[in-house]
């Protein structure tokens, strides 16, 4: 695709939002035991064993699973195409470390942990091998600058023992 001249280009509204994700499973009831049982989404609701929507907060829907093109079937080969993960927002830093610490006393492999400057992000992938992110982000302020005011990501190890820590500190249980 041809590059348009700088004139031409649009941009997108800054409120635009993604919305959800609809992920392909091989099996509902593996899907929903880890989405709702593991990490705590909520069913909103099913059809039979074909697809169910599940959400945080009431929404109507924040992951979309369904079987209708992959019951049975197996994860895509490494160095395909695809889905490379979602991403689930916390909005604290200890409700992140709530969540990871569940994973890990449920035995739930983690994939990598990251520090990006701008959040923190723990990975990890679902039953059927889609990548998922949980991270919070920090807050603007706090975000790295260069000298020019613009953004600086970064990927550095996450103090994964000081975000757990925080499981059981303020906002923990």
């Amino acid at each position: 695709m041809a590059e348009r001249p700088e004139a031409e280009r649009w941009t997108i509204d800054p409120g635009v939002r993604i919305g959800h994700v609809h992920l392909k499973v091989a099996d509902l009831e593996r899907s929903l035991a880890f989405y709702c049982g593991l990490l705590g989404f909520e069913l909103v609701t099913r059809w039979r064993d074909q697809a169910a929507f599940i959400s945080a907060g009431g929404y109507h829907h924040h992951i979309g699973l369904n079987t209708w093109e992959s019951k049975g079937g197996s994860p895509p080969p490494r160095g395909s195409t695809g889905l490379y993960h979602h991403a689930i927002l916390y909005p604290t830093r200890s409700a992140l470390a709530r969540a990871v610490k569940r994973l890990l006393e449920a035995g739930w492999p983690l994939t990598g942990a990251a520090d990006h400057g701008v959040s923190e992000a723990v990975y990890l992938d679902d039953p059927d091998g889609n990548g998922v992110e949980l991270y919070h982000d920090r807050p603007r302020e706090q975000w790295p600058r260069s000298p020019a005011g613009e953004v600086v990501m970064y990927t550095r190890p996450l103090d994964l023992a000081g975000l757990l820590a925080e499981a059981d500190g303020p906002g923990g249980r």
